[in-house]
């Protein structure tokens, strides 16, 4: 019998099996829907203003309707003297969260993970994730606060016969207290996926090794971190693609005209010419340079990561 005679017996059949997978995964699609229109309405629909990244936009006018300048802002931006201290910063800020915050969840979860006693444990979780719900500005404002030449820490340093700083205004010291506050905010909730993989791992692999005679820690490095290997390559393959895109948002509410040396980095600097003088097509330009850069440092990562671990994003 030819394909075309058994065409209309086979598309029913093909109904049926679209309707029942239909029927059987409609409750998830549903609770998939406002996300999805949420990424829709705010991260695809505003990509047609980047058309304005390669144009001198005047606001007011159609996106379509302005002159075109091809690559001059992103020239502009390299030549500017504010290229080099802005690039630093932000390397430094990006490199600093690399090295410590990206661990420290990851540490955090293997030594909670050791913990029996039930109901300490999910007491710690607890408190671990409780950081992250605060506002950044509730949590900007009392770093501000501890810093301050009467707060916590300068009272804590008299008390113990140091002298008192204004650390809050230290160009010096922002990085550190950038990176300390920033850990401190994000760390538990970052742990939640290390938690949930942990859980996953077989028990039996353990019990296994405690017959053999393994340790704890001989344990967690042949068993525990394998079974963190992916996730963690997939994170860190994320690190890598932001590492020009640091937590603006924290910065802004941290940094002031006297630590602009070591805290002004990209995304506040196009925050204040974006929004403050209004050089839309600049910022916009300046954006789009950094979001190709970090695409292109997502790809490498991922490539690099497959081929040392079997592990990446695609």
């Amino acid at each position: 019998m030819s394909q075309k005679a058994l065409t209309p017996a086979v598309r029913p059949i093909r109904r049926r099996v679209r309707r029942d997978v239909l029927q059987e995964n409609i409750e998830v699609w549903l609770m998939m829907l406002p996300v999805l229109l949420v990424i829709f309405l705010f991260s695809y629909i505003p990509l047609w203003g980047t058309i304005i990244a390669v144009q001198d936009y005047v606001p007011g006018s159609p996106f379509f309707g302005s002159e075109f300048v091809g690559l001059r802002w992103i020239v502009k931006f390299c030549k500017s003297v504010y290229f080099e201290r802005l690039l630093v910063n932000t390397l430094r800020l990006s490199l600093l969260q690399l090295l410590f915050s990206f661990w420290v969840p990851i540490i955090f979860a293997l030594f909670l993970n050791e913990v029996t006693n039930l109901r300490y444990k999910k007491f710690v979780q607890t408190c671990s994730y409780m950081p992250y719900f605060v506002s950044s500005v509730v949590v900007a404002g009392m770093a501000i606060s501890f810093l301050d030449p009467n707060g916590l820490i300068n009272n804590l340093l008299a008390l113990f016969g140091g002298t008192p700083r204004e650390f809050i205004t230290d160009p010096d010291a922002f990085p550190a207290i950038y990176t300390v506050v920033t850990i401190w905010k994000d760390f538990g909730f970052a742990s939640i996926l290390y938690f949930s993989t942990l859980s996953s791992i077989d028990p039996s692999l353990y019990e296994a090794a405690r017959i053999d005679g393994a340790g704890h820690m001989s344990q967690i490095w042949h068993i525990t971190l394998p079974g963190l290997k992916a996730i963690i390559a997939i994170k860190l393959i994320m690190s890598v693609g932001a590492i020009l895109s640091s937590n603006t948002d924290m910065i802004l509410l941290l940094y002031n005209t006297a630590t602009y040396r070591t805290a002004d980095v990209i995304g506040t600097y196009v925050y204040r010419v974006g929004l403050g003088v209004g050089q839309f097509s600049y910022t916009t330009a300046v954006n789009l340079f950094m979001s190709i850069i970090g695409f292109t440092l997502t790809y490498l990562a991922n490539r690099l990561s497959n081929y040392l671990t079997g592990s990446g994003l695609w």
